[in-house]
C-alpha cells in the first residue's frame, strides 16, 4: 500500500513488507486524504490481523485529514510533548538517546542503511524501525535479507507491542486507536513467528 517494492518471490513476505511500511507511515506522520482514501477501502478477512485492517477501515472511514492531523499532533507531538514518546530508548530506558539507540546506530551503519535527509527524528522511532524491518523484509536493500529477523529481534520485539498496546489505549487516540491495534497484532504475530523452530 506505501509502494515498498519487494524484491522477494514469497508472497507472505511480500504483504509482511506492505503492512510494516504501512505501520512505519501512520506512525511517521498523520495520513493525508488519498492515504486515508485507500485506508477505507480495507476490508479486512479472517483471524486478529484481518479484524485489524477491518477496524483500520472503519477508522478511516470516520476520520479526516484534519482530525486524524490534529490527533497525531497530541499523541505523538504536542506543546511540550506528546501523549507517547514512540522511541526505543525512552520504552527501554525511560529516557531518550540512550544505549539502545546507539546499538541501532552500530547496526544500521553494519547494514549500510541511513537516515533520509531532513529527518529530525532519532533512528530509534517506530516509524523509522518499520520502514527498515519492511525495506529488510522486501530485500529493498543492499543488506542480506536474512538480517530482518535479528534486526526485529533486536530492535523492536523488546518494545513495540508495548508502545502500541499503549497507543489504543491512549486517551488522544481515536483514529490511531485502530493503529495500535493493527500495530500490536502485527508485532505479536512477528514475535511468535520469530518462535518458531527454524
Amino acid at each position: 500500500m506505501t509502494g515498498t517494492e519487494t524484491h522477494s518471490n514469497d508472497p507472505m513476505d511480500a504483504e509482511r513488507a506492505r503492512l510494516f511500511a504501512l505501520l512505519g507511515r501512520l506512525m511517521g506522520g498523520a495520513p493525508d486524504a488519498p492515504l486515508l482514501a485507500r485506508l477505507k477501502l480495507l476490508r479486512g478477512g479472517a483471524g486478529e490481523l484481518g479484524e485489524a485492517y477491518a477496524a483500520l477501515g472503519a477508522a478511516a472511514a470516520a476520520t479526516t485529514p484534519e482530525a486524524a492531523d490534529r490527533e497525531y499532533f497530541n499523541l505523538f507531538i504536542g506543546v511540550g510533548r506528546g501523549e507517547l514518546l514512540p522511541f526505543a530508548s525512552y520504552y527501554l530506558t525511560g529516557f531518550l538517546h540512550e544505549r539502545p539507540l546507539a546499538e541501532l546506530r552500530g547496526d544500521l551503519a553494519r547494514l549500510g542503511i541511513e537516515r533520509a535527509e531532513g529527518v529530525a527524528e532519532p533512528e530509534d522511532h517506530i516509524a523509522f524501525l518499520c520502514e527498515t524491518y519492511a525495506g529488510l523484509i522486501a530485500g529493498a536493500f543492499a543488506a542480506d535479507p536474512a538480517e530482518a529477523a535479528p534486526f526485529f529481534t533486536r530492535h523492536i520485539r523488546p518494545w513495540a507491542a508495548r508502545l502500541f498496546a499503549d497507543l489504543e489505549a491512549a486517551e488522544a487516540a481515536t483514529f490511531y486507536r485502530a493503529v495500535g491495534r493493527l500495530g500490536r497484532t502485527a508485532m505479536e504475530i512477528e514475535a511468535a513467528a520469530a518462535d518458531l523452530p527454524g
